[in-house]
């Protein structure tokens, strides 16, 4: 038996990632808005145990924060960092990346 099934809640990770078409703000903020939605959703988490979002964008992007679409969405009690992704070449271009750190009583 895990410790989260026993009612203990902890820290979980969940991770999902979207790309772009283009370099533009509100592509990059509209698809971001779009995968934080989705992730919430599928999850069934609430914002209030959301801890932080940690967001990566590949090197091609860098026309906005998408952090502030969190905010955009009401996000704003929530750590929210974002960083630049390492340039490997032939790497999947145009893509945002997220991991959120939820605090749960769910099992892994």
């Amino acid at each position: 038996m895990s410790p989260s099934s026993e009612g203990r809640v902890v820290c979980r990770g969940v991770r999902g990632a979207t790309t772009v078409e283009a370099n533009i703000p509100e592509e990059i903020l509209s698809a971001t808005r779009d995968l934080l939605t989705r992730m919430v959703e599928a999850n069934q988490m609430a914002l209030e145990d959301i801890a932080s979002v940690f967001f990566a964008l590949t090197p091609d992007l860098d026309a906005v924060h998408p952090a502030r679409a969190a905010r955009e969405l009401g996000w704003t009690d929530i750590a929210l960092f974002t960083t630049q992704e390492v340039p490997v070449p032939g790497s999947l271009p145009l893509a945002i990346r997220v991991l959120i750190h939820w605090n749960t009583a769910r099992a892994q």
